[in-house]
Formats: C-alpha cells, sequence, structure tokens
C-alpha cells in the first residue's frame, strides 16, 4: 500500500519540507546524500522524491500519480531511473562503470535523468573513486540519490560533492501508528518502541518467539519482587537467566525493567504519557498506590546503577540478585 503525502509528511517533516522546497524554488542539487538510522523513511522518502522528479504534471509539489511518467515509475519500468545496490558484501567498481554509461547515453524518455545508490557507504575504493570522478563533472539534468544509514562510511570527498540531508529516528507515536497498522497489537508496539526507533528492529523483536516471554518474565519479576523478595531470587534461576543470557540480552531486560518503574512512576505522577505496558496500567495503579515517590526513585536509580555496572561486571547473577535485594529495600 502506498503512503500518502500526508504520512511522509509526519514520518519526516523536516526533510519533506527542505525537499518540497527545493523542488518548488528549482533548486536542486546535482547529488543528495540521504543519511539516517535504519528505518527512519530513507528507502519510502526517496520514492516519492524520485517520482516528484520525474512526474509530467505535479501539483503542489506532490506528484500526479497519473501522468504517464508516474505510472511508468508505479511499475518499475521508467527508463530515466536507476537503482544500485551491493552485489554481495560492496558496490563494485563494474556497477559504478555501468552506471555512468546509462547516464551518459540517451535515453527512450527526455527530461531530467536520475540514479539511486542504496547502502552507498558499502563502495569500495575503486567505485568510490569512479563515482566521485563522475560527481565532479555533473551531468546535465541528472540527479544523484545516494543513501547510507553510516554517514562516517562515506569518502568525505563524496560528502563534499553532495548535499546532506538528515533523517532523523522515527518518533514513538509514528512507529506505533506504523506497527498497530501492520497488525501489532497496541501493547506490544507500545514496548517494542521503547527497544527501538527502528521499525525494521521493533518488527524483528516482536516476531522472536523469545521476546514475548522475556517482556512477560520482566513483568512477572517486577510483581513478585514487590512481594517476597526471596521468590525473585529463585525467579531469577528458573526464568530470568534461561532468557537474559549473554551481555546485551541482560542490558535489554534491564531496559525493559527500568520502563516498568516509569510506568509506575508515570501513573503515581497522574501523567497520561504513554506506557510502555499499557496492558499493566491496572497493576501498576495499586503499586503506585503502595509506594512513595522516594522508594520508586531509589528503584529507578538501583536499575540505572545495575546498567552502568554491567559492562564491568562478568558475574550477572551476583548483579542481578543485588538489584532484587534493592528493590525490595526500595
Amino acid at each position: 500500500m502506498q503512503m500518502t503525502t500526508e504520512e511522509f509528511e509526519q514520518m519526516q517533516p523536516i526533510v519533506m519540507k527542505r525537499l518540497q522546497g527545493a523542488f518548488e524554488k528549482d533548486r536542486l542539487a546535482h547529488a543528495f546524500l540521504f543519511e539516517g538510522p535504519a528505518g527512519s523513511g530513507i528507502k519510502e522518502v526517496t520514492h516519492f522524491f524520485v517520482k516528484l522528479l520525474l512526474c509530467e504534471n505535479p501539483q503542489q509539489n506532490v506528484p500526479c500519480g497519473t501522468c504517464r511518467s508516474c505510472q511508468l515509475y508505479d511499475s518499475g519500468n521508467h527508463p530515466n531511473i536507476v537503482f544500485i545496490e551491493p552485489d554481495g558484501q560492496n558496490i563494485k567498481i563494474d556497477q559504478i562503470r555501468e552506471l555512468i554509461y546509462s547516464m551518459n547515453k540517451t535515453g527512450l524518455n527526455t527530461g531530467r535523468k536520475i540514479y539511486v545508490i542504496q547502502e552507498a557507504d558499502r563502495m569500495n575504493n575503486a567505485s568510490a573513486n569512479a563515482l566521485l570522478k563522475f560527481l565532479e563533472e555533473p551531468e546535465f539534468n541528472v540527479t544523484a540519490i545516494l543513501q547510507t544509514e553510516r554517514l562516517n562510511a562515506i569518502m568525505s570527498t563524496i560528502r563534499s560533492r553532495c548535499q546532506l540531508v538528515s533523517f532523523q529516528p522515527l518518533s514513538r507515536p509514528v512507529l506505533m501508528e506504523k506497527l498497530i497498522a501492520g497488525g501489532m497489537t497496541a501493547s506490544m508496539a507500545a514496548t517494542v518502541s521503547m527497544l527501538t526507533q527502528s521499525e525494521e528492529e521493533a518488527l524483528a523483536l516482536s516476531a522472536d518467539e523469545q521476546f514475548p516471554q522475556a517482556r512477560k518474565t520482566v513483568l512477572k519479576l517486577v510483581e513478585v519482587v514487590s512481594n517476597n523478595v526471596h521468590e525473585a531470587l529463585l525467579m531469577l534461576q528458573s526464568d530470568w537467566l534461561p532468557l537474559f543470557k549473554e551481555k546485551e540480552d541482560t542490558e535489554r531486560g534491564l531496559d525493559m525493567l527500568l520502563f516498568a518503574y516509569r510506568d509506575i512512576a508515570s501513573v503515581k505522577a497522574g501523567l497520561e504519557t504513554a506506557r510502555t505496558y499499557p496492558d499493566m496500567e491496572e497493576t501498576w495503579k495499586q503499586m503506585a498506590l503502595q509506594r512513595s515517590f522516594t522508594v520508586l526513585s531509589k528503584q529507578l536509580q538501583a536499575i540505572l546503577q545495575a546498567k552502568q555496572q554491567l559492562p564491568r561486571n562478568m558475574n550477572r547473577t551476583l548483579l542481578m540478585e543485588q538489584l532484587m535485594l534493592n528493590l525490595r529495600e526500595g
């Protein structure tokens, strides 16, 4: 399903305003470098922008969608656009040579020619230098769009010849809307959107068979430790440690634990912020009544301290056991 212009603007308002403004004023660079984190909408906005540049009858800086050029683009058959992606591990020099040849020859269609290099940071030295020469002597009516999630991996001389367009991570509300629209439950979307700003990573997390169990374990631990610290210590051995085996897993588990206590603090403060665990609202209300802000603050600090100690503490079992004792003491 194609996105609407409003959805593009909601996803990347600053980028859209900048690109549409450049188009309207006819101040287009010959080369753009789109950079930003995974899931920030670089690919989606690129398609919008390319279609706009090729459109024969744009309306208010939006492609009409009905002209021959728009229809050719939608079908993937527009002769004036070339997409380049890595061939194996790298983008090879032969790919760049073929690209330059296609941009120099007379196309079936007159008008602007565009090429998009996906994962441009994966050009090897030979291919990057070949592209650099082409960028130094830009052809009339040829527009380049380079995409990357790793700006520092792009050759500085290539960066200097492109107009940099930086994409921001998706805001949490926007990411949640996209995840829910894709069929994810609201409670799961609320949780994964706190752990990552990437739609791709959020989908991967929710699809991981172990993640729902990890979420359940974290929530159960919050309830258990408030009632019986000895039961919580036993639960560490039986439930927590088998799920959170590696350091990265433990760090994520601590984040999830931290967000649970933040939820409780938000409930106690009467804040209407989006919870990480909206399905636990009634439980959080009960816990909020039983705790003072001082206790909640100490519990949050205990988790943050455990996170800080994690990189230099090889015995994660002892680290978690101490955390349970600190959470119980408040």
